[in-house]
């Protein structure tokens, strides 16, 4: 089969292609032949060695995709060959094939393409378990997402409309809050444009956000703590700033405040069992129109690297997907 290989730490240029042996079918796996792939700000980090996992050399990077099962492990009981699937494989995406535990994969409805389903394991996934499982977000709460246009957060403002919260949302430009707008979100600031944190006192009257969803890291997060209410809870997702925030623990104190903290890509491992169910109610809820993953832009694997390339300029508004 063909594979992007990465063979030492750089960024996306320095990728080849290659032809690899196909991966070994284990007894509790799938092989799944790849129709596309969901392209993620953390492989541009996985590839230059700034990720928290490191893979050894050499590896295939991509880590969710969406296609068609082509091989069941022997100890696989609730796949067969066929059946049209979603993944998250960590890496391995960008190829032909790869093979994923099938405690990783959920069945998708014909309804969903395959650039549909590519699009939304890790963003969904990740705002679902973090607005559900981590802060427990309910109807009619205050939630300000920041960075809403992205992939994941743009998931959590589908997720939040759905859910019935009243969504804040900060974007750098008005084409990016409109898009978070169209998803649900009621109040929309342009953090380059305005302070968020006097908006949002003088819009609650100083009550402040009950649940804030942080995938910026850096002075956000440090800012976000001064807006939340009584017993609020801010999600620590990523560090897209750049930047790690020290919190100060006396807001936390005099807040009664949560810090929450969710590294998704561990449910697998740690409880494979909420992960698994996860997938499934998204998948359900897609199939009800509850949400819609919305992709960006779909490329050609011959135009993989310029597909990365796209994440620096800031521009992406969703889910940047690869047709394999």
């Amino acid at each position: 089969m063909q594979a992007l290989i990465c063979k030492n730490w750089g960024t996306p240029k320095d990728l080849v292609w290659e032809e690899t042996p196909e991966p070994k079918l284990k007894p509790y796996k799938v092989l799944i032949q790849i129709e596309a792939t969901g392209l993620n700000f953390p492989d541009l980090l996985l590839m230059a060695g700034q990720y928290q996992a490191k893979p050894d050399f050499p590896f295939i990077p991509g880590g969710e995709v969406a296609g068609k099962i082509i091989a069941v492990g022997e100890k696989v009981k609730n796949f067969e060959v066929g059946q049209r699937v979603a993944a998250y494989c960590g890496i391995g995406g960008l190829a032909d094939v790869v093979a994923v535990a099938a405690n990783k994969v959920v069945a998708i409805p014909d309804s969903m393409t395959a650039e549909e389903g590519a699009a939304l394991i890790v963003a969904y996934g990740t705002a679902h378990l973090g607005l559900i499982h981590r802060v427990n977000l309910q109807k009619d709460e205050k939630i300000l997402i920041h960075g809403a246009a992205g992939g994941v957060a743009l998931a959590a403002v589908d997720i939040a409309q759905y859910l019935g919260a009243e969504i804040y949302a900060t974007a750098s430009t008005e084409e990016k809050l409109n898009l978070a707008k169209e998803y649900g979100a009621k109040h929309l600031i342009n953090y380059k444009d305005e302070n968020f944190s006097k908006i949002i006192k003088k819009q609650t009257s100083d009550r402040g956000i009950d649940v804030i969803f942080d995938p910026v890291g850096g002075e956000v997060l440090e800012k976000s703590l001064r807006v939340l209410a009584w017993e609020g809870r801010l999600l620590v997702i990523g560090f897209t700033s750049g930047k790690i925030a020290q919190a100060p623990s006396n807001l936390l104190l005099l807040k009664n405040a949560s810090l929450v903290g969710l590294f998704w890509n561990k449910y697998p491992k740690m409880n494979p069992e909420l992960f698994e169910n996860s997938l499934k109610e998204l998948v359900s809820w897609f199939e009800q129109g509850f949400i819609k993953p919305r992709v960006h832009q779909v490329f050609d694997k011959k135009d993989i690297i310029q597909a990365y390339n796209l994440f620096h300029t800031r521009k992406v508004m969703g889910k940047l997907v690869v047709k394999m």
